[in-house]
């Protein structure tokens, strides 16, 4: 008797563990809650399950959307490297370099065009020739020296496109625009690049005050030539006018201080002009104290 009650055990033991293996995982969830396993105040996981189950179905869990017979999908093989793409050292300083670049740009095939809003191409790459450094490194024509009524010597810009037309040939240079224009309420400012015979000169950047919306046009203009004079002295033009022994030689030679009376206003002040020139409106000779 003792024996078939043993037999009948096992037997009901057995017909249980089938039943758990061929359960999904829903399944067993049910199962653990009967068996006391809800009454944890832990919540539900994935975990807790395979915990419930046997060691065999912890290894290999069944997903609940395919069948039981269906062989499970091989894991895809590790790579060596690492999943995150190495960064190209060269590609990151062409990055963090991109605003410096030396390289054409190609706007076609048998085409290539520098993008001189950015490019320093050519850039102290050999000398001009000979015959255009004696035109820009000429001396300095006094005649040519006008004087500001503060004592400031200047060039007007007109004659520094006529060295670089001498000196490279009309259409052998250019202002290339590096940025945009910034106009503020009283000036205009913007940076250019002096290119010449297709090579970076220099790069300056040119301001203009003005006085009403309607002179931004022409202060434009005058940006643009502010730029063209100080990116001019990389090449030497004009050299002596930043030179204090040839201003003081200058002035002492070439101009004289007067006293002057403002025509509107009638104030008077001692202003500067060459020695072979006149007073121009809206000043008027005078004398002091007069």
């Amino acid at each position: 008797m003792a024996s078939i009650i043993q037999r009948a055990a096992r037997s009901s033991i057995t017909e249980a563990l089938q039943t758990s293996r061929a359960l999904p995982p829903c399944g067993l969830r049910s199962i653990a809650m009967r068996s006391g396993a809800s009454r944890s105040s832990r919540p539900f996981t994935t975990s807790s399950v395979y915990a419930a189950t046997p060691t065999s179905w912890a290894r290999k869990p069944v997903e609940a959307s395919k069948p039981a017979s269906a062989a499970p999908t091989p894991a895809p093989a590790k790579s060596a490297k690492s999943a995150t793409p190495a960064i190209d050292d060269q590609s990151a300083i062409k990055d963090m370099t991109g605003g410096m670049a030396d390289e054409p740009l190609i706007l076609d095939e048998g085409s290539r065009q520098v993008d001189w809003t950015r490019s320093f191409h050519g850039l102290s790459a050999e000398p001009f020739s000979k015959e255009a450094a004696d035109i820009l490194l000429a001396p300095l024509d006094p005649e040519d020296v006008e004087v500001k009524p503060d004592g400031i010597i200047y060039l007007p810009e007109i004659k520094y496109r006529r060295i670089l037309n001498r000196a490279f040939g009309p259409g052998g240079w250019g202002m290339a625009p590096r940025g945009e224009t910034i106009v503020t309420n009283k000036s205009i400012t913007r940076e250019y690049a002096l290119v010449a015979h297709g090579r970076l000169v220099s790069v300056a950047r040119g301001e203009q005050d003005y006085f009403s919306p309607e002179g931004i046009p022409t202060a434009t203009e005058g940006c643009k030539s502010n730029a063209l004079m100080r990116c001019c002295k990389d090449l030497g033009v004009a050299s002596e006018l930043w030179d204090p022994r040839f201003i003081r030689t200058f002035m002492k030679k070439n101009a004289k201080q007067i006293w002057a009376e403002h025509v509107v206003t009638k104030k008077k002040k001692q202003i500067w002009l060459r020695s072979d020139d006149e007073v121009r409106y809206p000043f008027k000779e005078s004398k002091f104290g007069a």
